[in-house]
């Protein structure tokens, strides 16, 4: 099954942003500062944001928990 990703990467604002759906939603933090998850009324997750993106060191992956509450 093929699936559609968006990616925005906006320079001035130093922002990311992966969506996996255009269904609307809302931003709720994430266990990392600089990642909010994007989820439905239902909790199911549609993308990421991360902030700061050019101060990520390079060594270093990112890494933050996003919690979907989809059934597999």
């Amino acid at each position: 099954m093929a699936s559609t990703v968006k990616v925005w990467f906006d320079k001035e604002g130093d922002y990311l942003e992966v969506l996996f759906s255009d269904k609307p939603g809302y931003m709720r933090e994430t266990d990392n500062d600089a990642v909010m998850e994007r989820v439905d009324e239902e909790g199911n997750l549609l993308g990421f944001s991360v902030l700061g993106v050019s101060n990520l060191e390079s060594k270093k992956p990112l890494v933050a928990e996003l919690i979907s509450n989809l059934k597999d």
